[in-house]
């Protein structure tokens, strides 16, 4: 091969892998949370067509990675692109593709995912794109507990859920209770002595179906939204499910939330270290206790500006 490492590892961090025994690359292009115009789609597909093998694949991070491409092609497909409005991009130690599920259209979705996206992908994806990190961020929102999105897989991870109320004193013990034929968890909703229903909250997810099913209102249909946040998810070779922070939050808390928990991460984990065993080693509460201040934003310049921790 006439490549050298060197020439390999300049263009991987512009978003360009290495095809197995070629000197082709795959051109990862990058959106808010995989939402491509159609103009957009035809951009990508002549690209494709113009500087790689024709070939097109979605990510497990919804970017489009485009197949094939001669390192020599790259420079071209970089501006055909640019001067379409989409970039490569998604690799790196670095705050990588946000993802989230299709929660603003789906029968399910508690949240406005892709809105929700939207704000995280200006802040960290775009603003913060060239902070170095300790090592990859990914940041997935799910509207709902189905978890399609996979939100306890990444280092922070965002579900929309119902803030479940339940009043007991409206529950009037019908034969036939929507509330209790909605209930996805088995177990979580119960009968009584006197046939009235009784919800097991450490059973009940959240997620909302059985919301306005009470026709007396029960469980009234105007349950607020709200989110938890899983923090130091990881799949592949390493696993840890994401730890579950105590305490909901609003969508419009999301992006400090994220900014203080990337903040921490910087600060932390050594150079290859995930978040997630920077947690296990410093200990969550350490976590939530920075998390219940201002003190990381406050210090955000010094943290960003200060190199990787090295073990």
């Amino acid at each position: 091969m006439s490549l050298t490492k060197d020439q390999i590892t300049s263009v991987k961090k512009r978003g360009f892998l290495l095809n197995r025994g070629t000197e082709c690359f795959s051109g990862r292009v990058v959106t808010v949370a995989g939402l491509f115009t159609p103009d957009e789609l035809r951009a990508v597909a002549e690209c494709a067509d113009k500087f790689g093998s024709g070939d097109v694949i979605f990510t497990a991070r919804l970017a489009a990675e485009i197949v094939g491409i001669p390192f020599d092609k790259i420079p071209e497909a970089e501006s055909f692109l640019a001067q379409r409005g989409l970039h490569f991009g998604g690799t790196g130690d670095k705050v990588r593709p946000i993802t989230a599920c299709k929660g603003t259209t789906c029968v399910f979705g508690n949240l406005d995912t892709q809105a929700i996206a939207k704000v995280i992908y200006d802040k960290f994806y775009i603003e913060m794109g060239d902070v170095k990190l300790p090592h990859k961020f990914k940041i997935g929102i799910g509207g709902c507990p189905n978890s399609c999105m996979k939100p306890s897989l990444n280092d922070v991870g965002i579900e929309g859920c119902k803030a479940f109320s339940f009043d007991p004193a409206l529950c009037r013990g019908c034969k036939k209770c929507g509330v209790e034929e909605s209930c996805p968890v088995y177990g979580a909703v119960s009968r009584t002595a006197d046939g009235k229903i009784a919800v097991d909250q450490s059973k009940c997810t959240h997620c909302g179906v059985c919301v306005g099913k009470c026709p007396f209102g029960a469980v009234p249909k105007d349950s607020e939204s709200v989110c938890r946040i899983f923090v130091g998810g990881t799949w592949g070779k390493k696993q840890r499910m994401g730890t579950l922070l105590s305490g909901t939050y609003t969508d419009s808390e999301i992006p400090d939330i994220i900014f203080k928990v990337m903040l921490w991460f910087k600060e932390n984990a050594y150079a290859k270290e995930r978040l997630g065993a920077a947690i296990d080693r410093i200990g969550v509460d350490a976590l939530e206790a920075a998390l219940n201040t201002n003190d990381l934003i406050d210090r955000k310049d010094e943290i960003i500006a200060a190199p990787i921790l090295q073990r």
